[in-house]
């Protein structure tokens, strides 16, 4: 039941943020009742009848086909997440676990540490924190100092002061990271971890009560953060997130700044600061 529940909402908020015009119909003269497209015209984009397509909104079917599933994400306009989020909604079967607790090669962890001009970090199932090397423990925060369970980028993000000084776009920050835990849910509804997290979050966070809500999928491939640090001042730093091999629910995400630019400059000075603290490099999760 909640697989289906989850489906139909996502469905739902999916239709609501689509205008006629965008899925490239004729919006018409007439006032519409509801925001973004109807259901019917979902169907008709979709090639299904509007009776299938409404029991799978409601929760009354929970298996579409992967035809199906794919018209539908043709008809929503889908980005690559979410569709991959569609698709893990629609899976018949259903894990019964997230898999057993995630470890990072101790050669992957003397590697993050060889890297002192870039901040890494990995991160796992649920965007727990699983390493991170010197130079991402002085620009974030010091994951070690948390206690096992609170070594959660998202929840950081979230519910500690010092990530909201610390990124520029804080909000925007935040509102990614929620997307991304909601696309790991997809992944593995029935993370027992994954689920205590979201209920402590929804609890102490408006912010993410409000993201929750709105089934946004974000999918951090590449991009961009801006933040402003105590010690050295502004630093802008670009991303790059690296799926690691033998398992695909480890990313690695390696940031630098512009070559020459004031961010480089102020990361150089976080680098020499920081390194007569400089210890090993994994926050190990436990």
């Amino acid at each position: 039941m909640a697989a289906r529940t989850d489906l139909g909402e996502f469905l739902r908020t999916c239709r609501s943020g689509l205008s006629p015009e965008e899925a490239g119909l004729d919006a018409g003269l007439s006032p519409r009742r509801v925001r973004g497209l109807r259901r019917e015209e979902v169907a008709q984009l979709a090639g299904v009848s509007v009776d299938y397509y409404t029991r799978l909104e409601q929760g009354r079917h929970s298996s579409p086909s992967e035809a199906v599933v794919e018209a539908l994400a043709r008809a929503l306009r889908l980005d690559d997440a979410s569709r991959a989020h569609l698709i893990d909604l629609a899976r018949p079967t259903r894990g019964s676990s997230a898999g057993p607790a995630q470890r990072v090669r101790p050669a992957l962890q003397q590697m993050m540490a060889s890297m002192v001009d870039h901040p890494v970090l990995i991160l796992g199932r649920r965007t727990d924190v699983l390493a991170a090397n010197a130079l991402a423990t002085a620009l974030f925060t010091d994951w070690r100092r948390l206690p096992a369970r609170e070594r959660n980028y998202t929840r950081w993000v979230l519910l500690d002061p010092v990530a909201r000084e610390r990124f520029t776009e804080w909000e925007t920050v935040a509102a990614d990271a929620v997307g991304t835990l909601r696309l790991d849910a997809g992944r593995h509804p029935d993370d027992p971890a994954l689920n205590q997290l979201v209920g402590e979050l929804t609890i102490k966070s408006a912010l993410f009560r409000a993201a929750w809500g709105d089934h946004r999928v974000h999918e951090r491939t590449f991009g961009t953060k801006r933040l402003t640090h105590p010690e050295v001042g502004p630093i802008t730093v670009h991303f790059e997130a690296l799926t690691l091999p033998g398992d695909a629910d480890q990313t690695m995400f390696v940031y630098s700044t512009d070559p020459g630019s004031s961010s480089a400059d102020n990361l150089k000075l976080l680098t020499l600061l920081d390194r007569p603290h400089r210890m090993s490099a994994s926050p190990s999760s436990g």
